[in-house]
């Protein structure tokens, strides 16, 4: 940082002699930088730190680790120590990490809240609410993003995996996608980072759904979603230990499918299963 001001000086007529040897380096090493003024090294760490940046807005939840993991899927080769110290320098941490001093606070919502608690739709593809939440295995936690037509109750899209990625709430909306159109469906969320990433946000753009958010620790702004969740943790999560994620992972889509949707009557629905009113309002539509 010093070669500059050498530089400046000497434009200025004085010595770079004297200039080097006050600061207490050599004039060797000036006249180096100065035919070189951005090495090889410098030019490829900003090359790292651009992708990385890109990386860490489409995942906030991604540290280090997991950056130079997707550096290294782009071709990008380069030591998790080196994309340690890159990223520390650019402030660039996993929303999930907890560093002293740093006083984080959830991030601004990208949406306005729509619902306003109020999760009622008369007809199908209006509403769908959705939420993450997770349960620990013998090989590690498992995660689940459900999407919930707020009409029919039925889970109308769900993702499964090991991370909590921005990736698991876009493919539980494309799951969403591929069995609904839903072209102006309001999709409401809490503010957790995975619906605020690019990539959550720019899959809802290319649907055409409208975003909605609820506000910071208020679980009621999406209680629709949490009522599901803990129907689910009594039914499965909770009645045993579980020994792997695939055979949590089978136990979920089994009760989904087969007893939450065909076999749970709800009062909400007038005593029929989520299935059963779907056919009913179909028809109806239909007549």
């Amino acid at each position: 940082m010093m070669y500059p001001l050498v530089q400046d000086l000497a434009a200025e007529k004085i010595p770079v002699a004297v200039t080097c040897r006050v600061l207490g380096f050599s004039k060797q090493a000036f006249y180096k930088w100065q035919a070189n003024p951005v090495s090889q090294r410098d030019w490829d760490d900003a090359h790292l730190i651009n992708a990385a940046i890109d990386i860490h807005h489409d995942d906030p939840e991604f540290g280090y680790r997991f950056i130079a993991d997707e550096l290294a899927g782009q071709g990008l080769r380069a030591s998790r120590n080196r994309v340690n110290r890159l990223c520390s320098s650019q402030r660039l941490w996993s929303v999930h990490s907890r560093k002293r001093g740093l006083n984080r606070k959830p991030g601004p919502p990208v949406h306005d809240d729509l619902v306003l608690r109020d999760f009622t739709a008369e007809a199908p593809n209006e509403l769908w609410l959705t939420d993450i939440t997770e349960h620990p295995t013998a090989e590690g936690k498992l995660y689940l993003c459900a999407v919930k037509d707020a009409c029919s109750k039925r889970i109308v899209g769900y993702s499964i995996d090991a991370r909590m990625t921005s990736e698991l709430a876009v493919n539980a909306l494309a799951n969403a996608l591929a069995l609904r159109s839903g072209v102006g469906t309001i999709v409401h969320s809490d503010r957790g980072s995975q619906f605020r990433s690019h990539a959550y946000v720019r899959a809802l753009r290319d649907a055409q759904l409208r975003g909605s958010m609820g506000r910071v620790g208020a679980c009621a702004d999406n209680a629709a979603m949490e009522s599901f969740f803990s129907l689910l943790q009594k039914n499965v999560l909770n009645r045993q230990r579980w020994a792997t994620r695939e055979e949590l992972r089978l136990a979920i889509v089994v009760w989904i499918e087969k007893t939450y949707h065909r076999r749970r009557r709800q009062d909400t629905l007038g005593r029929m299963t989520p299935i059963e009113f779907e056919t009913l309002t179909q028809a109806a539509h239909a007549a």
